[in-house]
């Protein structure tokens, strides 16, 4: 269903964009940036060479990534300001 002027789709299609648009930027700003490290910014162990050549501008060893994922709590996804809870007061 078009409205407007717009084409059947279009509107589909500019959600599909802008989802697009969004996870290119996120992808890019987990991106490392800059050399990499030859020892751990976190815990002073040696980073590999392979892990360094596959990761440019790495800056943290595997087990301390694996850490700091471990500690990564995601969000509950909830819209607090759509609830209705929110609307009563």
């Amino acid at each position: 269903m078009a409205g407007g002027w717009a084409r059947d789709g279009a509107v589909a299609e500019q959600i599909e964009a802008s989802i697009n648009d969004e996870l290119s930027r996120l992808k890019a700003q987990r991106r490392p940036v800059g050399e990499s490290l030859t020892h751990c910014a976190e815990c002073e162990e040696p980073i590999p060479q392979a892990r360094r050549e596959a990761l440019p501008g790495v800056k943290l060893c595997i087990e301390c990534v694996r850490e700091r994922d471990k500690s990564f709590q995601s969000r509950s996804g909830i819209n607090r300001r759509g609830s209705k809870d929110s609307q009563l007061k």
